[in-house]
């Protein structure tokens, strides 16, 4: 479906990928976010992913929502000081804005439109992982699980790492889970 953000001023194509028990059950399911979550990204290979995992007894039945990428160097990354930063990413410094769409309008809309209870996560990798992490040290009560594969955590110098013992001072008392 397609749904448009004030967060990021634009329209976006979300895909959602449904546990094969899904229609013949009326159980409450957690939610898995992927940013990168477009057909031709990463989406199928994640949903085939779930539903093998899911089938194999390995984890508990999840939705998959994936965001289909419009400009993904300017949602996926914070601001950076570093010149060398732009070769990558000529916009940059929208994850506010994205992680403002995904908080604020998309996982509404999610909760409306499917049977979703209180659990919820977040996939990627690369700037995905980068925006994963961002968001883990930023505002980790966003979700309850984080799996960042193969991060950025070149972006802007290193700043996530240099600085992640000061930003874990701040990390709640919550059973949040990184990956």
């Amino acid at each position: 479906f397609k749904i448009f953000s004030k967060s990021v001023n634009e329209e976006r194509v979300i895909n959602v990928w449904l546990p094969e028990n899904y229609s013949n059950s009326s159980n409450d399911y957690p939610v898995l976010y992927m940013p990168d979550g477009g057909i031709k990204e990463d989406f199928p290979h994640i949903a085939n992913t779930l539903a093998e995992l899911i089938k194999s007894g390995k984890i508990p039945a999840f939705i998959l929502v994936g965001i289909e990428n419009t400009e993904r160097g300017r949602d996926l990354t914070g601001a950076s000081e570093i010149e060398d930063d732009k070769q990558y990413c000529p916009i940059t410094d929208g994850a506010k804005n994205f992680r403002g769409f995904i908080t604020e309008e998309l996982i509404p809309a999610i909760n409306n439109k499917y049977r979703t209870n209180e659990k919820k996560g977040i996939i990627g990798e690369s700037l995905a992982g980068l925006f994963i992490m961002e968001t883990f040290f930023l505002k980790p009560k966003t979700f309850d699980y984080y799996i960042a594969m193969d991060p950025s955590l070149w972006w802007n110098d290193h700043y996530l790492t240099k600085n992640a013992a000061v930003l874990l001072e701040d990390l709640p008392e919550e059973n949040i889970k990184l990956w």
